[in-house]
């Protein structure tokens, strides 16, 4: 099998026996990013010669006896985590010219940890997406048929695991822009439960949604990556002091008793057949594995879109404040006075997509607006928490479609953004309520990969881990990788 077919602990087992280099490792995937991404589109920055000095650190590292949980594994991180000096664009023109000066805490434990950054990978611009057509620096291309999209907002790190351009990636998941891409691109993505993995230097969207997560090709994998960027941080005033959990020891755990809930809510009545089937047949492998399948209920979830939309634009507008062009960030040329640098220098530096929801956000909490809209949105959100707490008295685990379809093809929602945000129906309940939730692909309609979801109760990342890595054991959908032309 060759490198770039191989799972994270895979190329972990051939550092660790000396079948390879992290340098060989290291290059073979750079080699990779050189050859096709010009096509795909999933990098924004490249750091090769950084990479490979990171490399020959892991190396020697290792023959010191001093290897760290992921020593000289190569990784990408989505371009929205602070990088000391390179390059921190989120996507966007405004902070296009942006070079941080300091680690994102996830960035600093990864790096701690081993990992060798291969490079920042595309966005939607400030993580507002749902297909990574709104990057300033274009779309990203799905592998599988790159007239599609990869999903959003962590598209480019879904495209560059699928396209075995890296072996694992960062994302952000703030509606479902981790899950909605693994499932889109035929790979695994955990979002943890909010306050699990420090947000410190990651660029805000809306911080009580925002929650960083590991995606690879396995369940394993994402195991292997949580446990070294979890943890708390007295930097984040949102992130929980408690222990990381181990998840990969129990990841061979049976599921003898295991009860799963499949909410009606996860299959309306023009939901794509195929991909209710799709669900359905994993929930199916499970039962042969001894899970019990209940029917559950989640009657707010269907308040949950418009309340995101709500809730996630009102702390958008107030997080990207900032962004005025005055201390870094785009600033327009020769602004006339405080108003015109102002005006220009956010008009010119953000995207459509941004400046809507940047309009919506300041609207709902406007005077007048803000108990009719936004407090409304939050208690609904309490109601979504709610129903999850009933569920989660009945069953282990909830299950249903991570997407409504399966990648639709660029440019074919760019003009209606009502029908965009519905690409997360399935997805943004979770985040409301603060869960953690893993996407897994679970089979292919047309040659294109589909995912299923797998819900867990607030801090049991474990669990749903374990759930997969069981179905994955049995399947070999997380194995298959679409055909990139490349040999490199």
């Amino acid at each position: 099998m060759k490198l770039h077919e191989q799972s994270l602990a895979s190329l972990k087992a051939g550092l660790e026996q000396g079948d390879f280099s992290s340098r060989q490792l290291t290059q073979h995937f750079l080699e990779r990013i050189r050859s096709l991404d010009p096509r795909l589109n999933s990098f924004i920055t490249v750091t090769a010669d950084a990479a490979l000095a990171a490399a020959d650190a892991a190396d020697a590292a290792r023959a010191r006896g001093e290897a760290g949980p992921l020593c000289g594994l190569p990784l990408a991180h989505k371009d929205i985590f602070c990088t000391r000096g390179v390059r921190t664009s989120c996507g966007s023109r405004m902070l296009d010219n942006f070079t941080s000066p300091y680690d994102a805490t996830v960035v600093a434990r990864m790096a701690a940890a081993g990992a060798v950054m291969l490079g920042k990978t595309n966005m939607d611009e400030f993580a507002m997406g749902s297909s990574n057509e709104t990057s300033y620096y274009g779309p990203v291309r799905n592998p599988w048929d790159q007239d599609r999209v990869p999903g959003g907002s962590s598209g480019g790190s879904a495209a560059a695991v699928a396209a075995g351009l890296a072996p694992a990636a960062t994302g952000t998941d703030t509606g479902g822009s981790i899950r909605q891409p693994a499932a889109l691109n035929g790979i695994t993505g955990l979002k943890p439960t909010y306050g699990r993995v420090s947000r410190l230097g990651m660029v805000a969207f809306a911080s009580s949604l925002d929650q960083a997560g590991p995606m690879a090709r396995s369940a394993a994998d994402c195991a292997l990556l949580l446990e070294a960027m979890a943890g708390h941080d007295p930097g984040d005033s949102t992130s929980v002091d408690r222990p990381v959990d181990d998840c990969q020891t129990g990841l061979d755990r049976s599921l003898e008793g295991l009860t799963v809930g499949l909410p009606e809510e996860f299959f309306p009545q023009n939901l794509d057949p195929r991909i209710a089937e799709v669900t359905r047949e994993a929930v199916r492998e499970l039962e042969k594995q001894g899970a019990r399948v209940v029917d559950i209920s989640l009657p707010t979830m269907k308040y949950s879109v418009p309340a995101y939309y709500v809730i996630a634009p009102a702390e958008a507008s107030s997080n990207l404040a900032r962004f005025d062009g005055v201390r870094y960030g785009y600033r327009c040329e020769h602004p006339e006075n405080l108003t015109d640098l102002y005006e220009r220098s956010r008009s010119g530096g953000f995207g459509d997509e941004v400046q809507r929801r940047i309009l919506v956000g300041t609207w709902a909490l406007s005077h007048g607006y803000y108990d009719a809209y936004y407090l409304r949105a939050q208690r609904v959100r309490r109601l979504i928490r709610d129903d999850f707490a009933r569920a989660f008295e009945k069953v282990d685990v909830i299950m249903g479609p991570t997407t409504p379809e399966t990648a639709f093809p660029l440019g074919a929602k760019s003009g209606d953004p009502v029908n965009m945000y519905m690409a997360d129906v399935f997805t943004i309940a979770v985040n409301l309520a603060g869960l953690p939730a893993l996407s897994m692909p679970a089979g292919q309609l047309d040659g294109l990969p589909a995912g299923v979801q797998v819900i867990g109760n607030y801090f049991d990342e474990a669990r749903i881990l374990n759930v997969a890595h069981r179905y994955q054991q049995a399947t070999d959908w997380h194995r298959r990788s679409p055909d990139t032309g490349g040999e490199a």
